[in-house]
Formats: C-alpha cells, sequence, structure tokens
C-alpha cells in the first residue's frame, strides 16, 4: 500500500469514529476517559489504589506503577523527536483541548497499555478491568479527534512493550535460595541441620 493510500484510509478511519463523537453518551464517554488519562493520571491512581488494598503485592503494584510512569515518559521523548501535528481541527474539530501540540505517539494509548499489562500480571481482576478500560482510552483518541489511529497504535505498542520488557520487575523475588553447602548438608543429615 502506497503512503498516500495509507493516509487516506487512516483519515477516513478519524472520520468514521469522530463521527460517533456527535452522539452525546459517547462524547461524554470519551471526553471522561480524555480528562482521566491526561498525563496517565487514571492509571497512576489505580496502581496506587492497588498497592493500598493489596498488601501482598503492594511492591509490584508500585512497580506497575513506575512502569506506567516510565511508558508515559518515553512517549513524550518520542514526541519530542517525531514531532508529528494532531488532526487539523478544520477537518476533525477536537472534543476535547490538549496539553500539547504533537500526537505520535498517543500517550494517552502508552499509558493505558503499560497498566493493561502491567496491572494484568499482578491479578487476574485487574486484568479483566484494566485491559476493555484501556481498549476505551485508545478509540476514545480518535472520538475525540485529537491523533490518528497510527498515534494510537503506536502508543500502544510502547506501552505494552515497556510493561512487557519490565515485566520480570513486578515480582520481588523469593526467599534466597540456601546455599550449596547448605543443601549439601541438609541431604547428608537427612533433614536435620547441624
Amino acid at each position: 500500500m502506497r503512503y498516500a493510500d495509507w493516509a487516506g484510509a487512516e483519515r477516513r478511519l478519524l472520520a468514521v469514529l469522530r463521527a460517533c463523537g456527535r452522539h452525546a453518551p459517547v462524547a461524554t464517554a470519551a471526553r471522561a476517559l480524555s480528562f482521566g488519562g491526561e498525563h496517565g493520571a487514571l492509571w497512576l491512581a489505580a496502581g496506587l489504589t492497588g498497592a493500598a488494598v493489596d498488601r501482598d503485592r503492594r511492591t509490584g503494584w508500585l512497580r506497575g506503577t513506575a512502569l506506567v510512569a516510565g511508558a508515559h515518559l518515553a512517549s513524550m521523548g518520542v514526541k519530542r523527536v517525531v514531532r508529528r501535528p494532531r488532526p487539523g481541527a478544520a477537518a476533525y474539530e477536537p472534543l476535547v483541548r490538549t496539553a500539547g501540540l504533537h500526537s505520535f505517539p498517543s500517550s494517552h494509548a502508552t499509558s493505558a497499555a503499560a497498566a493493561a499489562v502491567a496491572f494484568g500480571a499482578l491479578h487476574p481482576g485487574a486484568r479483566r478491568v484494566a485491559a476493555p478500560a484501556a481498549a476505551a482510552m485508545c478509540v476514545s483518541r480518535l472520538i475525540v479527534g485529537v491523533h490518528y489511529p497510527t498515534d494510537v497504535a503506536a502508543g500502544a505498542l510502547l506501552g505494552a512493550a515497556t510493561a512487557t520488557l519490565g515485566r520480570p520487575w513486578l515480582r520481588p523475588p523469593g526467599p534466597a535460595a540456601p546455599p550449596p553447602h547448605a543443601r549439601v548438608a541438609t541431604l547428608l543429615h537427612g533433614g536435620r541441620r547441624g
């Protein structure tokens, strides 16, 4: 597919999703998600709440929250390098204001995908809530008209990749294994130390 064909398809998809925002309930939900996802606030609050209520996984929740913040910061760095302008307001009047001028990648999508992966790895209940909430956050960025589909896709990939790379860090190490000589002594003495 040529770039011009791809760009045209992307604009058409954006127009279709942006048109969904003409329905008041859809627009209200998309605006709420946009507001809550600003600077990853919804996901950071969710991670800190998880840390407060799930004492057994507190360290994992805090580390997951740090991964979400790190993914968000990475997306901001990429935006400063790529500097892709947001969709033109004349063609797609946005339903929300944005914190910045650049759109690639979507930082909302980045932090949402990072949260879905990180928090989903910590608790099955979190997975059932975070994944659909992250998907809704991603779609909302198109409905409010402030991102192209490739901005959202790239953001989701960046967030998911960041959290996937950090997954081993989410779980604190278990108790240290005894040194080899202690295991040998245990075997020689039939389980008795001494």
